[in-house]
């Protein structure tokens, strides 16, 4: 079962402008949709949709969705911030039906990166989430990408991270074998060396 609960009411009230007048009420609009069901606009009490994304892992986690009562298992699809202030402005839930596979977005967790720093290198981390798909019961709280045997101009691809059991990556998956992190000698003694080239 589930450790992440999240209350919400049914929404008839649509539009821009009732959006706008539920985050006046210091509530967000939502929606849920997937399965066999119909979507179905919600409203949801921001501080508590806010206390529940403190944690990291219920971006990755089946959400129990309770609406009027009615309960239902669901994972975040998409999440819109302000772009200023980073609170949570919209939130839209699929519903997981078991059995069938869902894609959702899973933190990326960088392990080792004292070593390459330690040869000299610098870390850029290009993503910091991985799309994936799955059923709801392999959902992974996060991937890790291991860089302590990254050499310096060593570039980290999808392919080259190890799936979870169960779990495939989406991009990799249309042919997309994105950069997920590289390793790159410092900018400063970059530019010193040209310098000197010249």
């Amino acid at each position: 079962m589930t450790d992440f609960i999240l209350n919400a009411q049914a929404r008839t009230d649509l539009g821009k402008g009732a959006s706008r007048r539920l985050r006046h009420s210091a509530s967000i609009p939502a929606v849920v949709y997937g399965g066999d069901k119909e979507a179905q606009s919600l409203t949801i009490v921001a501080k508590e949709i806010a206390k529940l994304f403190e944690n990291e892992a219920a971006f990755s986690h089946v959400i129990e969705l309770n609406v009027d009562g009615a309960k239902q298992n669901v994972v975040v699809k998409a999440m819109q911030r302000h772009p200023a202030k980073g609170f949570i402005m919209h939130a839209d839930f699929v519903r997981v039906v078991a059995g069938q596979k869902l894609t959702a977005k899973v933190p990326v967790h960088f392990v080792g990166e004292e070593a390459p720093v330690k040869k000299g290198g610098e870390v850029s981390h290009v993503v910091s989430e991985i799309e994936v798909s799955c059923e709801a019961k392999d959902l992974p709280e996060f991937i890790e990408v291991d860089l302590s045997k990254a050499e310096i101009g060593t570039i980290i691809h999808l392919s080259d991270l190890k799936a979870p059991k169960g779990v495939e990556f989406v991009a990799l998956a249309h042919g997309d074998d994105k950069a997920v992190a590289n390793v790159h000698a410092p900018r400063v003694a970059a530019d010193a060396e040209e310098g000197a080239a010249e």
